[in-house]
């Protein structure tokens, strides 16, 4: 009895205050955020941009693929048709109304592989905190670049609807 009492209670308690006092060993390192960012590993995917060609026209052609590839059904796509006097990208349709619920995301990266065109791209501006339910449903005016390369440029705060 005091054998199993010793390997199934005292042996496992013993191994965790063991890894506790290794890491209260280590060096402690503090980031001054935010004034300081922590480096990020090359592949993490966090804000969502919809991307425009060199020529200032957007990318998206409104074919919901990305919509599609979602797990979490946190994106809304409608297609609408270019017109020669009013023309928003190289094909035949766009997106007249694309949206993402940040809050349902779980930036998983499969709207991105799923585009064709290349048009939605994930980048590591990390800073999505909010205070209102409603700023965590990213737009059109709000996901697209303001110029060609934006999204490729070192992260800033994106303003809120409400600023």
């Amino acid at each position: 009895m005091s054998f199993d009492l010793y390997r199934d209670i005292a042996k496992p308690i013993l191994g965790g205050f063991g890894i506790t006092a290794k890491r209260l060993r280590r060096k402690k390192v503090t980031v001054r955020y935010p004034e300081e960012k922590r480096e990020q590993y090359q592949r993490t995917r966090w804000r969502h941009f919809l991307v425009r060609y060199d020529s200032g026209l957007e990318k998206c052609i409104g074919c919901s693929l990305c919509a599609g590839a979602c797990p979490a059904r946190c994106i809304y796509v409608e297609a609408a048709e270019n017109t020669d006097q009013e023309r928003y990208s190289p094909g035949e349709r766009y997106a007249k109304r694309y949206e993402i619920n940040m809050l349902r995301c779980i930036f998983c990266g499969y709207c991105q592989e799923a585009c064709p065109t290349g048009a939605i791209v994930l980048r590591q501006n990390f800073e999505l905190a909010d205070y209102q339910r409603a700023d965590f449903i990213y737009t059109k005016e709000r996901l697209l670049e303001k110029y060609p390369g934006e999204a490729d440029e070192c992260y800033k705060r994106i303003p809120t609807i409400r600023e």
